[in-house]
């Protein structure tokens, strides 16, 4: 069983910026890492997607604000988070993925002056 743990989430100001952390447990090799979000009241949206080959796709609300990478060494994902909005205002849920879809715990992120 894979353990995904988040961090960096946290209270930002719009316009400001936060990096997401997910720490898997054993190696993400050949896994496809990226990262949902759910506000309050809503469904878990997909926000971006790294293959294990290294391809990124990203929804079209963050497209342009987000980068999403990683480094396999350190069993790591991230996720860049620049020119944030209050819409971006939800809890960011990291996964990993080959065959099935594992989840983290959440991070909370309040975009908020």
């Amino acid at each position: 069983q894979v353990q995904l743990v988040e961090s960096g989430g946290g209270l930002v100001q719009p316009g400001g910026s936060l990096r997401l952390s997910c720490a898997a447990s054993g190696s993400v090799f050949g896994y496809h890492m990226g990262w949902f979000r759910q506000a309050p009241g809503e469904q878990r949206d997909w926000v971006a997607t790294i293959t294990s080959g290294g391809s990124t796709n990203y929804a079209d609300s963050v497209k342009g604000r987000f980068t999403i990478s990683r480094d396999n060494a350190k069993n790591t994902v991230y996720l860049q988070m620049n020119s944030l909005k209050p819409e971006d205002t939800a809890v960011y849920y990291c996964y990993l993925e080959r065959y099935v879809r594992y989840w983290g715990q959440g991070t909370q992120v309040t975009v908020s002056s």
